[in-house]
């Protein structure tokens, strides 16, 4: 066809070409396959992608994939423009301009078809478009494209072309609309068109999508673009729709690396974006990594068979990505691809895409091998990025660490990428370490660790102060580079497992570099910080905590000494006492134990955070103290002299220089030990004496009585001049600063003890007498005088004060007024009265008047009248006081009276003396009585009261009246029954009317105590019609309850006559002592005694008769009985039934209705012919009142009794249906009352005693049967209704309640409880159907429910059973249902039971162990198709069940397949062995199932083989390769044939140069030197390898193979197979013939790289890769050079003067000529 167009010599003669011959424009016939290709375009332009980008991808696709002339600097170019030069009606048209050569004619044919691409095939030629349509997508935004390129002016219109009935693909000429000079315009008139030029008028329903994608337009689209360097989208006008254009340009640098040990390339690209032709320049620099892989056999795809390896593109980032806002793509297939990864580089390759570009093909294998690559590539690229940085500073590694996928993926497939690449990047060197050089060092994550970012902070800062940090590294672990270390790559490091150093390790460095000591204070506190925040025992017994000692200098303590010893750290609370603490410190730290931190350091702490603090508080226990604590702390240290006297002078000083406040000094001093006059010191103490020289105390006491009371007398050294810490003090000072804070005190100011002192007990002077007035003064001015009873009990009692009759104690002294001294002269006549000399003490003595009455001197007439009334006191207390004495007390009282003064004083003062005579003896006055009235006659006979006793006083005693009345004795009577009652006493003879009268208004007026109440209603004092009772068997009579003494007799009433009627008012009094008053007491009584009768069984009809009598006369009168007798009436068994007695609710009147149910229950009757009723029926006249008071005499009203009687017989035969009725309309009666059966008769009615079909059965096990059901009844246990009778069905919702199924979902359980009992399928399968149709459910699905029928029948459960085998494998395992039961009951088994659509894993695990323990031979169907199942399901889960299960595996025998041990089943993964061994047996590799589907590629089974346990050829055997040259021949061969050859030199040197094997010169020039070394022989036997393979039985398959070379690395020999014409060939001639074979070029390959690179051996394979290269090419000096050109190796200066000189070693070499030959013992 192309052949055919060229024809043509103009491209319009091209087109028309095409328009005739193609598409039948302009003949006859037309095409028949018009419409057919129509459809086809139409379907996959609009299904091809879902986004509107496509076409634009499409079209950076195809402009990629143009060709471009050299020179030229291939560039695209989008420009959008409002004007219509199409003429088609558009408002908005996009113009592409691309520099490319131009179309050619067999593109122009490509465009006019469907799926002939012109880059079909050529993927590995670099194309990356692949769908032949892609220009077609243009179709979705305009309906209309132009094209113009070399000459071709077409455009192409999506409706049917008139002509052809065909779009899409026919081309159409353009002769204007536009025109060439309209597109000139637009691009501008001074530029030159480029070639091709699309133009795309748009539709306007995607103007804003595509002017939206043009202004998103990545900058990143040109990273993997190997052509387009620049691309640019801009407008013609100002349409503010679309963003200001953009200009993305991208660039390299000459710079591209060859990794050849990878097969990989970087080079960095620097992209430029530039939005609007003013607007900023953007930049970033992206690292590009290119690598190679082999495309994986189980990876290719049809749509890349032509490519045979994969080539990705890593893409990082060395700034901002330019992503212009929209979302970041992170996979390109040459293009974006709009699929986030999360991963912080980007990933090119050549990925299958779905076909909206939107993402890769998740499923694909081809796409799988790809990303399991990516992680070996970034590998690669990340250790180069590292390790290529050994000149740049360390801040600039951590960078890039940012390239590590930390976050976690929302694609699966990705995140599997991730792992793997977390899973290789640990096992390398990646970590850079921290080291105190500039030499880098670099460590694997597991081998590293990190510094907690504080301890950094303090590390740095103290190295910056000074400090000498030396190597870290020599604590024990290898730490991360400061750099790296830090919070924004926390997310890193903790992906990659690094972990922070133990706590130990940073002891260990405080304690090495001695950091608590030589920092400065800021840093000390930032330590500290961190310990607090890091707090373990591992930091104890660091010495850590700075303090000043006592020479002044600065030292460390240990945590452990801190808060746990005897010593403790302080600081000041207040900045400016903080020197003061410090210096005053030194004088006491010996005994304090207090170490302070020094000041700089306590002001840092000032500025800490508050865990430091909280930290030294909790864990070392520092104390904050303030000069109050300070000196509370430094008190209880003081034992000795010079340490008291000294705190003494650190307090004055303290209060001197205002450092502390006057309470904080009281507080001190009061808790100061002093220093006594004997030198001691004294810690406890009551009060301090000042010194006797300077004290008054000495002239009243003498000497200090009270030293036994702690107080003590201060030292003369308290008032020497002293000199303590740089502080001076002055004679007498200290002393008088103690006084001033309450230390030191004299008389009259110091505080006593309680206690006594000896001079009081003499008489003292008059200065004395006052001096210790004053002192009492002082000491009640304090207010706790009362505290001090001893102390003032001995000035009281002591005789120390003169008064008139002589020296006497203050309390029996008196100091008398003016006013009343008269008279107590007067009455001193009868008492001496002691009163104080005024004349001895002057008046003076008046002004210490509450002194006096402090210690007992008495100044008023009270106290005068209480010192008779205690002389009376004690002379009644001797004797009885006369009647004289009496009267002479009563006159005094009187006389008193006369002249106004009060006798209160005296009469109290004898209060309690005993001086009255009366009926009962001495009483004191307050309880005596004066016999005046009537009403005390009469309480005299109920009661034992003191009366005066007249005989001895006579009848003149009621003259003093008034003066016995203020003495308290009583005189009237005033109602004053209590006293009565408080003394009763019950007359011992009867007891009159009156007196009865009076004890009730004693009752009555006075409480009466509760013994008393009990004695009177015990007493026998009431007179009754029977007789005298106690009111507790009395009663008040009630007439109009008269007729209940008919039915019980012997009640006591009251005999009111003889009280003359006076009795009823007091029924309240009689109530309380027990007599019954009121009508409930009296029914009471009625009720007692008929409880009484019924206890003792004696009531009789004759009882039972009256009481309802009297019943019906209440009711007549509305009487209501009241509580007493009301529920004895009710509640009472007195009602006789033929079951005995029974209460009136739980009785029923017999009737002729009661008679069918009393043949099945135990009802309790009242039946009148019964003999206890006299054969009369006269009970049934009260059927009106009997049913009032609750019994049933209605058949409807006693359903509940009924229930709770029930008595089913136990042979059910012998229950008459009528019986049945009768029960269950007594149940339907007791629901109408809303009333619930009870428990107990649900389980009673459980036994069988309903007939149904089956016979007798429970409530539970029947069914009503119900018509509709499409069941007969011989199907379950329905109720037999012939036999109840049709009535039966009106009592269903009563069946319901017992028991009874009566609807479908009851019936269900029963049916299926029930189906058991059948063996008919016909009848199992109608119920199974019944079932399904109201949706039963098993409540245990596992249980045998599903009936097979064959072999005699059985049932079984549902874990044995499969709804389908479509295999045929299972019928031994298990049952196959299809084969009984039909669909519906299949889908029934199904929902119901659970049952299997088909076997499981499990299944087909057990078929398999049947298998392995039969002799059955398997088909090549059966196995495979195990192995499909297993195949398709593999999984986790799968391969742990299996590897538990699988014991023998499948292998080839004769055609056939049998099952052998695992054990002794491979894998064949070595072809070589495969061969070897599949000689020696044929059973031992495992069989492969024909590949039908991916899932059984032999890939995929390997994997699954493996992971079930089965070994690998190559793992299993044993490899001998031992050597022996014992009879052979061996000749020595000149090693410049086979060794000293410089192209094998140079390729050896230059591999071992890479710079990526890190191997320094010399490292390189001994490996090569032991290579030179080798002995070379030629050996005639051959040099054998064995292999051994051991079987589980025991057995050994041995085979062995022959190689054609062995280096002996330990006698530096390499041995050389000689062949049949080594004897007879030249020297070198032969072995250069050789060298062409590739066996042998292979081998010798091999054995050289093997034993050069033993420690390097994932090295080996690419060396040996080269030498094998350089011998098929006879290592000719030009091959070899440019095949170490294209691996990108070299040879250093310093390796080709080693190559010289070797040279010149081997051309002085002598080398014998000839052949020796040697024969080996």
């Amino acid at each position: 066809m192309a052949a055919a167009a060229a024809a043509y010599s103009t491209p319009r003669e091209h087109v028309e070409w095409i328009r005739r011959e193609r598409y039948y424009i302009g003949r006859d016939d037309k095409n028949p396959l018009a419409e057919d290709i129509h459809q086809a375009v139409l379907y996959l332009s609009e299904e091809l992608y879902s986004k509107d980008v496509h076409f634009l991808m499409e079209l950076i696709q195809n402009a990629e994939d143009n060709k471009y002339a050299e020179g030229v600097t291939p560039s695209l170019e989008f420009l959008i423009t409002s004007k219509d030069i199409t003429m088609t009606g558009a408002k908005t048209t996009l113009l592409l301009f691309n520099n490319e050569i131009g179309f050619s004619p067999s593109n122009i044919d490509s465009i006019c078809r469907i799926g002939k691409s012109t880059k079909k095939g050529k993927r590995h030629l670099g194309y990356i478009g692949e769908k032949g349509i892609g220009f077609k997508s243009v179709f979705l935004i305009s309906s209309k494209p132009y094209i113009f390129s070399n000459g071709y002016q077409i455009c192409f219109n999506e409706e049917p072309s008139p002509d052809c009935n065909l779009g899409y693909i026919v081309p159409e000429w353009v002769d204007e609309n536009p025109s060439l000079s309209d597109l000139q315009n637009l691009y501008g008139p001074s530029e030159r068109l480029p070639t091709t030029i699309i133009i795309l008028p748009l539709k306007i329903e995607k103007e804003s999508a595509v002017k939206q994608q043009l202004s998103n337009l990545q900058p990143e689209v040109l990273l993997f673009l190997s052509k387009i360097r620049e691309l640019s989208v801009r407008r013609d006008n100002d349409d503010s729709t679309c963003n200001t254009g953009c200009k993305i340009s991208i660039s390299g640098e000459d710079t591209c690396q060859k990794r050849r040990n990878f097969n990989a390339e970087s080079y960095p690209l620097h992209l430029t974006a530039q939005e609007g032709d003013k607007g900023d320049e953007e930049q970033c620099c992206y690292y590009m990594w290119k690598q190679r892989f082999p495309v994986k056999r189980e990876c290719i795809s049809k749509k890349r068979a032509e490519v045979d390896e994969w080539v990705i593109t890593l893409a990082f980032p060395f700034g901002k990505r330019l992503n212009r806002g929209t979302r970041k793509s992170g996979v390109y297939s040459f293009l974006p691809i709009e699929m986030e990864t999360g991963f912080p580089f980007i990933i090119q390759a050549d990925f299958l895409l779905v076909s909206s570009r939107e993402s890769i093909q998740l499923n694909s294998p081809w796409n799988e091998g790809i990303l399991n690559c990516v992680p070996s590539a970034f590998t690669n690229a990340f250790i180069t990025l590292i390790k290529g940085a050994h000149e740049a500073p360390s801040f600039s590694i951590p960078f890039l660490f940012n390239f590590i996928p930390v976050e976690e993926s929302h694609i699966k497939l990705l995140d599997r990428v991730r792992q793997s690449i977390k899973e290789k990047i640990i096992t390398k060197r990646i970590i850079p370490c921290e080291l105190n050089n500039s030499q880098k060092m670099f460590c694997k994550p597991s081998e590293i660790k990190r510094l907690v970012h504080a301890f950094w902070r303090v590390l740095i800062k103290a190295q910056k102060s000074g400090v000498d940090i030396l190597n870290l590294h020599s604590h024990g672990s290898h730490i991360v580079n400061a750099y790296l270390d830090n919070d924004e790559y926390n997310n890193i490091l903790g992906f990659l497992g690094v972990g922070y150093v133990d706590l130990a390790w940073y002891a260990s460095v405080i304690r090495g570099f001695n950091l608590a000591k030589g920092m400065p204070d800021d840093i000390y506190v930032e330590l500290l910080h961190f310990i607090a925040l890091k707090w373990n025992s591992c930091f104890k017994d660091l010495p850590l905590l700075r303090f000043i000692d006592a020479t002044g200098n600065i030292s460390l303590l240990s945590v452990s000494q801190a808060a746990e010893g005897n010593k403790k750290l302080c600081i000041a609370n207040n900045d400016e006492i903080i020197t003061w603490l410090i210096n005053w410190n030194r004088e006491f730290i010996s005994v304090s134990k207090l170490y302070f931190m020094p000041q700089t350091t306590q002001l840092s702490l000032r500025m800490a955070k508050s865990s430091v603090m909280n930290w030294l508080k909790d864990s070392v226990k520092l104390q904050s103290l303030s000069l109050s604590d300070y000196g509370s702390i430094v008190i209880t240290s003081l034992t000795r002299s010079k340490h008291v006297i000294a705190f003494t002078h650190f307090l004055y000083h303290s209060h001197k220089c205002k450092y502390a406040k006057e309470w904080c000094i009281n507080t001190l001093v009061s808790c100061l030990p002093i220093v006594d006059e004997y030198g001691k010191v004294i810690l406890e103490k009551t009060e301090v004496l000042v010194p006797a020289s300077m004290g008054k105390w000495i002239m009243l006491m003498g000497s200090n009585p009270w030293r036994a009371e702690k107080y003590f007398v201060l030292s003369s050294e308290y008032l020497a001049t002293a000199n303590f810490a740089g502080n001076v003090t002055c004679e007498g000072q200290i002393l008088k600063f103690l006084q001033q804070h309450g230390k030191a005190s004299d008389v009259p100011q110091v505080y006593p003890p309680n206690a006594a002192f000896k001079t009081v007990y003499s008489p003292l002077t008059k200065d004395n007498a006052f001096l210790l007035l004053e002192w009492i003064r002082n000491i009640r001015s304090r207010g706790t005088n009362c505290k001090l009873q001893i102390f003032f009990s001995s000035i009281k009692t002591g005789s120390w004060l003169k008064t008139s009759i002589g020296y006497s104690p203050p309390s029996e002294s008196f100091l008398p007024s003016s006013g009343w001294g008269r008279l107590l002269q007067v009455a001193s006549t009868l008492v001496d009265i002691p009163l104080i000399l005024k004349d001895f003490y002057g008046e003076k003595i008046t002004e210490y008047t509450e002194e006096l009455k402090e210690i007992g001197v008495r100044f008023d007439f009270m106290d005068a009248s209480e010192y008779i009334g205690s002389h009376i006191r004690t002379a009644t207390a001797d004797s009885a006081l006369t009647r004289a004495k009496v009267f002479s007390l009563l006159n005094l009282v009187r006389y008193l009276g006369e002249v106004s003064l009060s006798p209160d004083y005296l009469i109290q003062s004898t209060k309690t003396a005993r001086w009255l005579k009366t009926s009962v003896g001495f009483r004191l006055a307050s309880e005596s009585i004066l016999l005046l009235d009537s009403e005390w006659t009469l309480a005299s006979h109920v009661s034992n009261l003191p009366f005066i006793d007249t005989s001895f006083y006579g009848e003149q005693i009621a003259d003093y009246k008034i003066e016995l009345q203020l003495f308290g004795v009583l005189v009237g009577f005033n109602k004053n029954y209590q006293i009565v009652v408080d003394n009763f006493e019950m007359p011992s003879s009867y007891v009159s009317a009156d007196a009865a009268i009076f004890i009730l208004d004693c009752i009555r007026n006075a409480c009466i105590p509760d013994d008393l109440f009990t004695k009177l209603s015990q007493t026998e004092w009431l007179k009754t019609q029977l007789g005298y009772q106690n009111p507790g068997e009395s009663f008040l009579a009630v007439l109009e309850w008269e007729c209940l003494l008919q039915v019980v007799s012997g009640i006591p009433v009251i005999d009111e006559a003889m009280y003359d009627g006076r009795i009823r008012s007091y029924q309240e009094e009689l109530k309380k002592v027990g007599v019954a008053v009121t009508i409930d007491d009296f029914l009471e009584a009625i009720a007692f005694r008929l409880n009484h009768l019924l206890e003792g069984r004696s009531i009789t009809n004759k009882n039972v008769l009256a009481l309802l009598s009297c019943y019906r006369q209440f009711v007549k009168k509305e009487i209501t009985l009241t509580h007493d007798l009301f529920p004895f009436s009710l509640g009472k068994e007195w009602l006789y039934t033929n079951h005995g007695f029974r209460s009136p609710k739980a009785s029923i009147l017999f009737s002729p209705e009661w008679e069918p149910i009393s043949t099945i229950t135990n009802l309790p009757f009242i039946d009148g012919n019964s003999a206890f009723y006299g054969y009369s029926n006269k009970i049934n006249d009260f059927k009106n009142e009997l049913k009032a008071l609750g019994v049933v005499v209605d058949f409807k009203e006693g359903a509940k009794l009924v229930i709770d009687s029930i008595n089913l017989p136990r042979d059910p035969s012998i229950i008459n249906p009528v019986s049945i009725i009768s029960l269950l309309q007594c149940i339907l009666n007791l629901k109408e009352n809303a009333e619930s059966l009870p428990m107990e008769f649900k389980q009673r009615m459980k036994s069988r005693w309903i007939k149904t079909v089956f016979g007798y059965r429970t409530p539970e096990e029947s069914i009503l049967f119900d018509p509709k059901w499409s069941l007969p009844r011989k199907d379950g246990p329905f109720i037999d209704d012939s036999f109840y009778g049709s009535e039966l069905t009106s009592y269903k919702r009563v069946l319901k309640e017992i028991g009874v199924s009566v609807n479908a979902t009851q019936a269900c359980m029963l049916l299926a409880l029930h189906i058991k009992c059948h063996s008919d399928i016909i009848t199992i399968s109608r119920v199974y159907l019944f079932l399904n149709e109201h949706k039963w459910k098993a409540d245990d699905e596992a249980a045998e429910w599903i009936w097979i029928p064959s072999g005699g029948g059985q049932w079984v459960s549902s874990s044995s059973c499969i709804l389908h085998d479509k295999v045929d494998l299972f019928s031994s395992q298990l049952f196959i249902l299809d084969k009984y039961y039909d669909t519906k009951i299949l889908d029934f088994f199904s929902r119901v039971f659970k049952v299997r659509v088909g076997p499981c894993l499990d299944d087909y695990c057990k078929l398999w162990s049947s298998w392995e323990v039969s002799a059955h031979h398997l088909t090549v169907q059966q196995c495979s198709f195990f192995w499909v199942f297993i195949a398709n399901h593999w999984n986790s889960n799968t391969e742990k069940i299996l590897l538990g299960s699988i014991s023998k595996l499948p292998v080839n025998r004769n055609d056939e397949v049998i099952l052998s041990n695992k054990e002794d089943v491979f894998i064949p993964d070595d072809l070589l062995l495969k061969e070897l061994f599949g000689m020696v047996s044929e059973t031992i590799f495992v069989w492969y199932p024909q590949v039908t589907s991916p899932a059984l590629s032999r890939a995929n089974m390997n994997k699954i083989y493996s992971s079930i346990g089965v070994q690998s050829i190559s793992e299993a055997v044993e490899k001998d390769e031992s050597f022996r040259t014992t009879g052979a021949s061996v000749r020595k061969v000149n090693q410049k044939f086979l060794i000293w050859i410089n192209g094998l030199l140079r390729i050896v040197l230059a591999f071992l140069s890479d710079t990526s094997l890190d191997i320094i010169a010399n490292e390189r020039h001994r490996l090569v030197k032991y290579l030179l070394d080798l002995e070379v022989l030629e050996i005639d036997a051959p040099v054998t390898v064995s292999y051994k393979l051991t079987l589980s039985s025991g057995t050994i398959l041995d085979s062995k193979a022959t190689r054609l070379f062995r280096w002996e690395k330990d006698k530096a020999k390499l041995f050389l197979q000689r062949d049949d014409g080594g004897t007879k060939r030249k020297r070198d001639g032969g072995m250069k013939r050789k060298r062409h074979n590739i066996e042998y070029a292979t081998n010798f390959a091999d054995v050289i790289a093997k034993g050069l690179l033993s420690e390097m051996p994932d090295q080996i394979d690419s060396l040996a890769q080269l030498i094998c290269f350089g011998c098929l090419l006879d290592f000719e000096e030009y091959a070899v050079n440019y095949l170490l050109k294209s691996k990108n190796l070299q040879l250093f200066p310093e390796d080709e003067e080693f190559l010289s000189s070797i040279s010149s070693k081997k051309n002085v070499r002598k080398v014998e000529a000839g052949k020796t030959t040697i024969v080996l013992d």
